[in-house]
């Protein structure tokens, strides 16, 4: 169906646990910031993960 898929990935999921349960941490490789995404059985929810402080946790990007 999306033969023309962009080559370039956005989002990557560095963290999964569970197969119904699901939790998955999953990173914006454009900004850095981490999303906490939970799934149970058929909802799911979506929020950016927070420190102590209740900043966004961010990862840093390798530029190539």
């Amino acid at each position: 169906m999306f033969k023309n898929k962009n080559k370039y990935e956005r989002f990557e999921t560095t963290y999964q646990q569970g197969t119904v349960n699901t939790k998955n941490i999953i990173v914006d490789k454009e900004t850095g910031i981490n999303y906490l995404f939970v799934t149970s059985s058929y909802c799911g929810g979506l929020t950016p993960l927070l420190d102590e402080n209740g900043k966004p946790i961010i990862t840093l990007i390798n530029e190539k």
